[in-house]
Order: C-alpha cells, then structure tokens, then sequence
C-alpha cells in the first residue's frame, strides 16, 4: 500500500488505482491525524511494534513539515513540485543506483524499483511482500534487512531533501488542528512518549492564544501571518471540545474539560436548531451565507453533529448534565434507521449509538500516583469511557467526588456513578470489565 510516504512518513490522501500503488500525492493534516488516532487504537489492541512504528513515521512528518514554530499545524502539502505530479516523491533505478550502490539490489527487489519504473515511467517505493516473508524468501535475517534498508532510505531522504519541494498550504485551520492535537494526545496514550503530550499541550495553548475572539468562548476558523479570521464553524468548534477532553484524560488537568463546558455552552447557545437539537454549521447572525446548512453524514472526516453529540455524552458524565446526556440520545435516536442501513455515512454516529447499548465505562483514579497509574491505563484499549485522575478527591466533579484518597492508588469502575469495589491494577480494571461485558 502506498499512500504512506515509505521515506519521509505521512500519508497522501487517497491511492488512483486499485492495486494502492499510485497515491494522489497531496498530504492533508486532517488525514493524517485521523490515521494516527486509528493506528494507535490498533496498537493499543495488538501491541504491534509495526503500528507504534508508523505513528512514529507519521508525527516525525507533522513535526517536520507540517508545525508552525508557535505550535499549531499547516494545512497540506501540495502533490506537485516544479509543475509534475508526485516528481518530489518518485525515483529512476539509476537514481538509486547511484546513491546506494551494493545495496542497490536489495533495495530495488524489495521496494519494487525497476528501470522501466512502475509508474509513468519512474517508480515510486511500494511494498508487495512483507518484511518477515521478503526476509524468508531471500535467506536474510530479518534484523540484517531492516538495518540495510534504513540505511538505504536514509540515503534517499538525503538526497530528496535537496529537490525542489512540494507547495505548503500554510493556513492554519482551528478543527484541522484539534484533530491533530486528539491525536497526539492518543500518541501519548498508545504509547507514554511524552514528547507527544508535550506537542498536544503547546498546539491547544496556541488554538486558545490565537483563535479565540478577545479570551472568550468565540473562536476564528484560520490564522495565518499572525491574523486569525473568519468565524469558526460547527466543526472546528466539535473537534476543539473534543480535543480538550482527550487532554483531560492524559494530563489530569481539569481546566481542559472546564473550557471544553465553556465551549460547549457556547455553541448550544449560537449553534442550535431549536426544533431538531441538531446543530447548524454556521452560527447564528452570520451574514455571509444565504442559507444555514446543517450536516449528519460522516464523511472525509466525522460531521460536527455526530461529534458534538459524542461530547454532550461525555461531559453530561463528567459534570452530570442531564439535559446534555438526553439531547445526546435525541440527536442520535432522531436519525432513525439510517445509521444501521448506511454505516459506512454514520460511522462516527454507529460509534455512539454502540456506546448508549452496552454503557460507558466510567474510569476515576485517586490517590498519590494517579498520574502514572493514568498513563497505565491510558495504554490498554478501552472504548466507550471516560476517565479522571486526581491524587485526592474533588466533589466538584461527580466522578472524582467521595472517592478519598488512600494508602494505595485506587482504580474505580462505575456505570452512571454506581461504583465497584476499588481495584489498584490495569489488570484488575480489565478484568472487571470484562466481566461486565460477560453480563451484558
């Protein structure tokens, strides 16, 4: 497959054919921040070192072509450099052969390199048999190939960094970011790196600093050359909530989901359609569009609807809004069979309906080491929850209140704040879990 960049990291939008060789070679932000949020929930479930390599491969791209030096994230890098499509990205054998070569053979075999090329004339690196089977076939350990051709790919990025690059899309666009910003935030939870955490806490401290309008709850869709405009529509404001909420959970700060409530507030307050409980893409007052849409379908990325019912859903649990909890269920209960019959245009909407089934899981850490027991749990795949740390008891927050911090850090499974016997390990946690999976 070939819409990730096999030198450089990141991925391009969509592959042109149906054997994945040809990529459309535009890379967009939003694409590659939902790719790694799903990779890390594929490493969280299998521990596969190859997923926790690419989310890896993929923020090394963010970070290195894609960050502002004030922290947010660029919008995309072009396809074309010097007026051809994918030329920064492509490769003539004799290219190769001059940069690598005894290793030539090896790298051409396995990367599908060819003096005709695989692709108008020229090739682009495309897998077709897996390390472990290509190391098999060849009589190579497959330690001995992974060393050669990172020697050989180091080699060509050099050589690449020296082309004349790809154009950058250099907006930097509020919804786009907090997806990203989700992202590193589930990095950091897949993984413990921190740097990851680090970069999520900087990006939202930059969205905060320079989208919002005069400190408030109003936010600017894009900034660019130190100038943030337009007014942010419905999912840069869904995809900012939810961000802060993922920063709750990896951090333990509080101040994340009081802003995400802020927020919240203010969109049901500018935002709603008062017949349905859906929301409008565009705030009230708006005087620069004739007609006021309102979008359900998922589509390249969730709409702003099923997020912004996602997130009713989760801080209804976290400061117990009733109200929030049941526009949650009306919003998703309002669009009929529709989810069932067309998931794959309800996908983030089939998510939350799965969650009303089976129930959230409802995860409060107390005690001394709640931060490093946090980041524990943080690493095992648990859908359908929220989560709350604090190393004492806080009655502000229904999951945190009446929990008192004892000798030993304590993990509490609850379902709408009725709360199991304490337990002081991920496997135990997991364990209870699984046994009320096993009840269901």
């Amino acid at each position: 497959m070939c819409i990730r960049d096999r030198l450089g990291g990141g991925f391009a939008r969509y592959s042109t054919d149906t054997e994945w060789l040809a990529p459309h070679f535009e890379k967009m932000l939003y694409d590659n921040a939902l790719l790694v949020s799903v990779l890390c929930e594929a490493f969280q479930v299998t521990g596969k070192k190859r997923y926790r390599e690419v989310i890896d491969e993929t923020l090394e791209f963010v970070q290195r072509e894609l960050l502002h030096s004030s922290g947010g994230f660029y919008s995309a890098l072009d396809a074309d450099s010097e007026g051809v499509e994918g030329k920064f990205y492509t490769w003539s054998k004799d290219e190769i052969e001059q940069l690598l070569g005894n290793d030539t053979t090896l790298f051409c075999d396995y990367y599908d390199v060819s003096a005709g090329g695989n692709w108008e004339h020229t090739n682009i690196l495309w897998v077709r048999k897996s390390m472990i089977n290509f190391a098999a076939n060849n009589g190579i350990p497959e330690e001995e190939l992974n060393k050669v051709l990172h020697r050989c790919r180091e080699k060509l990025m050099q050589a690449r960094s020296k082309r004349i690059r790809p154009l950058l899309d250099d907006k930097i666009i509020l919804g786009w970011n907090a997806l990203m910003n989700t992202a590193c935030s589930k990095a950091y939870a897949a993984t413990g790196a921190e740097n990851y955490r680090k970069l999520a806490i900087e990006n939202m401290n930059f969205l905060l600093q320079y989208f919002a309008v005069n400190g408030t709850e109003e936010f600017h869709h894009t900034w660019k050359n130190n100038t943030a405009r337009y007014p942010a529509f419905l999912d840069d404001y869904a995809f900012l909530i939810e961000a802060l909420m993922h920063l709750q959970e990896v951090t333990g700060d509080t101040e994340w989901i009081k802003k995400a409530k802020l927020i919240t507030e203010h969109v049901m307050g500018h935002f709603s359609e008062a017949e349905t409980g859906f929301f409008y893409y565009t705030k009230t007052g708006q005087r620069d569009v004739i007609v006021r849409k309102k979008e359900v379908y998922d589509g390249a990325v969730p709409s702003g609807n099923s997020v912004m019912a996602k997130n009713l859903w989760q801080l209804s649990i976290l400061f117990d809004k009733p109200e929030w909890r049941q526009r949650s269920i009306d919003m998703t209960a309002s669009l009929g069979n529709a989810i069932v019959r067309y998931p794959t245009s309800f996908g983030n909407w089939a998510g939350l309906l799965m969650e009303f089934v089976t129930g959230t899981n409802e995860i409060a850490i107390v005690g001394e080491e709640a931060g490093q027991l946090c980041s524990q749990v943080l690493q095992a795949y648990i859908p359908q929850r929220v989560i709350m740390s604090s190393s004492l008891a806080d009655k502000a927050y229904p999951l945190l209140a009446g929990k008192p911090a004892g000798d030993k850090t304590s993990i509490y499974l609850c379902r709408s704040y009725t709360c199991q016997r304490p337990v002081f390990s991920v496997n135990e946690l997991m364990l209870l879990i699984d046994k009320n999976k096993n009840r269901q």
